[in-house]
């Protein structure tokens, strides 16, 4: 089973029914978010050989149209949810200096990532704009081994040692304050992302062993493969 096929039953369950409440919700931080992301993450789906995720207890509640989800999941799965990206295409190059032919870009100008990344990142955006109405925002995506020198000289100690941040990988974003700051956005990342395997890693949460960085999101398979989840 290809990684698109996966990708595009978790983008037809996400879109045909909306986790439209978050888990947050109301007027509180997004600061204060210290649970455990929950469902199965890509990476389990793959290895599971399942057809679409496991149905949360929110989804099977809903009221829906059976006849009308099962032509939107047919729809889905016969498209990619980045055309023109192949999510299987091989990974060539190192931290910083991947191959073109091994990243996609994305729907924002100037973003790309590692081409596995950048198809599930698409399928997460697309549940994010059935929900809001809009793209998801980013401020940066993949870094060349030029633009992290040019990052650690600028931002010293916040920035990665050149040649072993995520972002090098393509395999890490960074959120616009707008999706951070807001706990209905960002409630919806935490509760959703985990899904498509975006999450905040444990480092970049309160108390963990990096900076704080709530805007910081990686694609856990792809991170398994060059290093480990911490």
């Amino acid at each position: 089973m290809t990684r698109v096929a996966v990708l595009g039953s978790l983008a037809a369950a996400t879109i045909a029914v909306p986790l439209a409440n978050g888990a947050q919700g109301g007027d509180g931080s997004p600061f204060e978010l210290d649970t455990q992301p929950t469902g199965p993450s890509t990476l389990a789906l793959l290895k599971a050989g399942v057809d679409t995720p496991r149905t949360s207890a929110a989804i099977a509640a809903a009221p829906r149209d059976v006849r009308v989800e099962a032509g939107a999941a047919s729809r889905t799965a016969e498209r990619s949810p980045l055309p023109g990206c192949d999510a299987d295409a091989p990974i060539e190059g190192g931290n910083g200096t991947l191959a073109d032919h091994s990243l996609c870009d994305v729907w924002q100008p100037g973003e790309r990532l590692r081409a596995d990344a950048a198809v599930a990142l698409s399928a997460l955006n697309e549940g994010f704009k059935a929900r809001f109405g809009r793209d998801l925002c980013l401020v940066d995506s993949y870094r060349t081994l030029d633009s992290q020198y040019a990052v650690k000289a600028s931002r010293g100690y916040l920035a990665a040692v050149p040649g072993a941040s995520m972002h090098g990988w393509g395999l890490a974003i960074d959120l616009c304050s707008e999706e951070y700051t807001s706990s209905e956005v960002y409630g919806w990342l935490w509760e959703n992302g985990a899904a498509y395997g975006w999450e905040n890693p444990p480092w970049a949460q309160r108390g963990g062993s990096g900076n704080y960085e709530p805007w910081h999101f990686e694609y856990r398979p792809g991170v398994e493969e060059v290093s480990y989840w911490h």
